[in-house]
């Protein structure tokens, strides 16, 4: 490359930094349109070019032309000359792409977490999440941001803990989750999207949906209902007292912290519905088997003693309603517990629905994890199937397979 002399007049800075611009662009580039230009800009383009004539306000060079005539003048293309006189050119269109590709992978990442995968009821909040964008255009932190909010979900429903305690236990900052925090907007949203309610729109309601996931401040508030259950320790002599009486024991929080699962039985039958149990011990008395009612949506005192019993060696065998809501509380207590779907798959929805052309509706359907078939055939069909309408045919099942009451040995 000969000298530049001349080529760096500030008279001419105005044209190499359109050509730069627009070379920096990632794109092809034939023409630039350079100005508004003063009259000496005119006059040291028209110069440059060896045009006749001076150019408007407003030049239109053609990159083509202009690199011919640097490769005669300087021995260097018109690249070779911008880089030269402003710097390295930028590729804003790679660039474009990469940060697609990035967000792309976020948005993937995001809809294939574990956490996702295991309450498809959350692929709502992650389409709000998209919607709403990057942070700061920030595809790091916006990642960082769902991570931190993924694990706190996947914490919940916690066992009535503070929401400080909760925040220290899973994100080392008692703060994170304070009200008004980006984290704690995130991770309401993604309850309100797992319960089907609205988002929270005050503090009374933010209260209740963090209450709703387990985070309380105190522990006689959340209750769990239990039948046929023999344990020790203090919340264990309430459950052996009321299952020798044939009744329902109903344990605080507090008490099923004191409960030994010591001698839990192999199976523990759980279901959702309070009424399941009236039945169960009307029908079966001081030798109802173990059964266990979350009361729709399982609290902190029914979370801790299920994942009791599982941690002691009991298998977790699950019934709800057939009904959007329904599957959503059952792949909850599925993945917080590790429970398993009993005569909860799509053969057993269409054997209880029969003939039915009338009756509840479903609602909203999400996916069921343990079965790709069962919201396709809920949606087609279009009726709920109440969990009361099979508790006999569900209780049959239970005498014919054995008892196992579970007492201490």
């Amino acid at each position: 490359m000969r000298s530049l002399n001349g080529l760096d007049s500030a008279a001419l800075r105005p044209l190499w930094r359109a050509v730069h611009d627009r070379l920096s662009s990632g794109r092809p580039v034939s023409r630039v349109k350079v100005g508004p230009l003063d009259e000496e800009e005119r006059s040291a383009v028209a110069d440059l070019l060896g045009a006749d004539r001076l150019p408007g306000r407003y030049a239109t060079v053609s990159v083509v032309g202009l690199d011919e005539l640097l490769r005669e003048s300087v021995e260097a293309g018109v690249r070779e000359v911008v880089v030269a006189l402003l710097g390295p050119l930028d590729d804003l269109a790679g660039r474009r792409a990469l940060a697609t590709g990035a967000r792309s992978e976020l948005w993937a990442w995001l809809a294939g977490h574990p956490v996702v995968v295991a309450q498809p009821a959350l692929l709502e909040w992650v389409d709000a999440v998209r919607r709403a964008g990057l942070v700061g255009g920030s595809v790091e932190r916006t990642g960082d941001g769902l991570d931190r909010a993924l694990r706190v979900v996947a914490a919940l429903p916690a066992t009535g803990v503070p929401l400080p305690v909760l925040a220290e236990a899973v994100l080392s900052d008692p703060h994170a989750l304070d009200e008004g925090t980006r984290c704690a907007g995130l991770v309401l949203r993604a309850l309100a999207a797992l319960y089907g309610v609205d988002p929270p729109g005050d503090a009374q309601e933010r209260r209740a949906l963090w209450e709703r996931a387990g985070v309380v401040e105190d522990e006689l508030s959340p209750v769990v209902l239990v039948a046929g259950l023999r344990l020790g320790g203090v919340g264990g002599g309430v459950l052996r007292v009321c299952a020798d009486a044939g009744h329902v024991a109903a344990l605080t929080l507090a008490q099923v912290r004191a409960t030994s699962f010591v001698g839990a039985p192999g199976n523990a039958w759980v279901f959702e519905n309070p009424s399941v149990l009236a039945v169960a011990v009307a029908r079966f008395g001081a030798s109802c088997p173990p059964v266990v009612c979350t009361s729709g949506w399982p609290n902190s005192a029914v979370i801790v003693l299920l994942r009791g019993l599982a941690a002691a060696g009991a298998t977790l065998r699950y019934h709800g309603d057939f009904d959007g809501e329904g599957v959503r509380i059952a792949a909850h207590v599925v993945a917080r517990t590790g429970a398993v779907p009993w005569r909860m798959a799509t053969g057993d929805y269409l054997s209880a629905l029969g003939g039915a052309r009338v009756g509840t509706s479903v609602g909203r359907v999400t996916e069921a994890p343990w079965d790709d078939g069962l919201a396709d055939a809920m949606r087609e069909h279009g009726l709920a199937v109440p969990e009361e309408r099979v508790t006999a045919r569900l209780l049959d099942e239970l005498d014919e397979c054995g008892r196992d009451v579970g007492r201490l040995p």
